[in-house]
């Protein structure tokens, strides 16, 4: 796996799907970036940025023949975009998916979720970007939409800011409760009078279940308390983005 640490993902997805998240070890960039830093927009030295990128892509081609991922344009929305064979375009959306053989589907986090999709015969491949403005809106949903038969999907949770740490307003829990009342079991008070903690992971899965998925697996690493492996925008604030990426070879 050259030598870059990255997460393989812990579900039965087929033999020909490949999945990894990165951490932040590994790369070029210096603090507060430091160091596998993957995005573009967050301040650092571009020739970092594109280096450890490279870095990256012939890590994934020690696992299996792959194109350089379809990086995107994350803007916490719902749209979703099939990945292209164009490394210079770079959509704007938060979720990407793709039937093509070695074409490598990418989200970039740092304490949102990302979330891993594939059908059971490995046809087809997707990751979502979820902060909670998109997951509320629906991006897991969009994504789903892209298979044929959700109860068929395969989804797998990614590191994220856990239930802890993930402190939120009364707007927040009002906005997942007007979609749907029973998302008020994945928050509880804070000790901050006003204030919520949130469990992302559960309202992912309560999203996930009520759209047909069966088989959900992950949601267990929290970006926020773990800074040795994890970027965690909530925690440093400037800082680094780590990778999900999701691609298939040929059946």
């Amino acid at each position: 796996m050259n030598d870059l640490p990255l997460l393989l993902p812990d579900w039965p997805a087929p033999r020909n799907v490949h999945a990894v998240v990165t951490t932040r070890i590994g790369g070029v960039s210096a603090a507060p970036w430091a160091s596998l830093n993957l995005g573009m927009h967050v301040g650092d030295n571009p020739v970092d940025v594109q280096a450890n990128r490279n870095h990256l892509t012939q890590a994934l081609q020690h696992l299996s023949s792959c194109a350089p991922p379809q990086w995107l344009n994350q803007v916490h929305g719902i749209q979703v975009v099939n990945a292209g064979s164009d490394p210079a375009c770079v959509p704007d959306a938060d979720a990407v998916t793709t039937m093509q053989p070695g074409m490598p589907c990418a989200v970039m986090t740092a304490d949102c979720l990302p979330v891993f999709f594939c059908d059971q015969d490995g046809h087809r491949v997707a990751v979502a970007h979820a902060g909670w403005r998109g997951l509320c809106d629906g991006v897991l949903e969009a994504t789903l939409k892209q298979f044929p038969d959700s109860n068929r999907v395969l989804a797998w949770l990614g590191p994220a800011i856990g239930p802890a740490a993930f402190e939120v307003g009364d707007e927040v829990r009002a906005a997942f409760m007007e979609c749907d009342a029973g998302a008020a079991s994945a928050f509880v008070p804070s000790p901050n009078a006003g204030r919520w903690l949130a469990d992302i992971y559960a309202l992912a899965r309560q999203r996930l279940t009520q759209a047909g998925v069966a088989s959900i697996y992950g949601g267990g690493l929290c970006t926020f308390n773990d800074p040795d492996r994890f970027f965690s925008y909530r925690r440093d604030g400037q800082t680094g983005r780590m990778a999900s990426i999701i691609w298939r070879d040929d059946n």
